[in-house]
């Protein structure tokens, strides 16, 4: 994975750019429909990134300036806040709370990112591992809104082109068994990879040793990347090609019931 963060700064860009293309023009009505986030309106989605925009800026902040980061005990007040606005005002200050937080990062200068580093959720971070937590659920979630919205949408390519190679360590916390086992060889476009997912008494995605498999999945790097992230329905899915014998693309959807 990339460890160079203007990449993922310059991605989280573009995700933001087109979330408010996509947001800016909705009337209040269209705010209230359903997202694509399981349980979800649209002002909701908008209100989750908001909080989370206004988490990050504070451990942001926090890091630079060498202080303790706000723990758990911060979060629940800000959620709270976002939570009692009204929908417009959800929407319209995820937007502005979103981009603020863009234009800092952007801000940064390279010796800030450089020396960026900090523990937290009992992991350690750099300014990559930062950004690539925060364009994860941005650019999905705007795709949550995307695809409401468009059936047709994808995640954006500068997002999937960084995202792709963080599939492996998603899938060890997200993957579900679900009583399967099979070895699949997975091969995508936008960007090319080989892959291989095996599901036994965990699941795990690795590079491909061109060995043995049981079975084969074709399909755009942007598609690899909704199935991890629980977000490959029917209505969502492009043409693949899926050959597996004693499973089904419901079963290998079942692995993964979404974050």
């Amino acid at each position: 994975m990339p460890r160079d963060p203007r990449p993922w700064i310059s991605a989280l860009r573009s995700s933001q750019d087109h979330l408010r293309a996509l947001v800016e023009p909705l009337s209040p009505e269209q705010v209230e429909a359903s997202s694509r986030a399981r349980e979800w309106t649209i002002a909701q989605v908008m209100s989750h990134l908001g909080s989370q925009a206004e988490i990050f800026g504070a451990i942001l902040d926090a890091a630079l300036e060498h202080r303790p980061l706000p723990g758990p005990d911060a979060f629940p007040p800000v959620w709270d806040a976002w939570n009692a606005r009204g929908v417009v005002d959800q929407a319209a200050d995820s937007l502005a709370v979103n981009e603020s937080f863009v234009r800092r990062v952007e801000g940064l200068s390279d010796a800030q990112l450089g020396t960026l580093h900090f523990a937290m959720f009992g992991m350690e971070f750099d300014a990559v591992g930062f950004l690539q937590m925060r364009l994860s659920e941005h650019a999905v979630h705007t795709w949550d809104v995307a695809a409401s919205l468009d059936p047709s949408a994808q995640v954006s390519t500068g997002a999937v082109a960084l995202l792709v190679d963080t599939l492996p360590d998603l899938a060890r916390r997200v993957g579900t068994p679900q009583g399967a086992s099979i070895r699949l060889r997975i091969t995508t476009t936008d960007p090319v990879r080989q892959l291989l997912l095996v599901v036994d008494d965990e699941v795990r995605i690795e590079r491909s040793d061109g060995g043995s498999a049981d079975g084969l999945l074709r399909l755009p790097a942007e598609a690899l990347l909704r199935l991890v992230y629980g977000r490959l329905d029917d209505e969502h899915t492009p043409p693949i090609e899926f050959a597996a014998d004693g499973m089904t693309l419901d079963t290998l959807r079942s692995v993964f019931p979404g974050v």
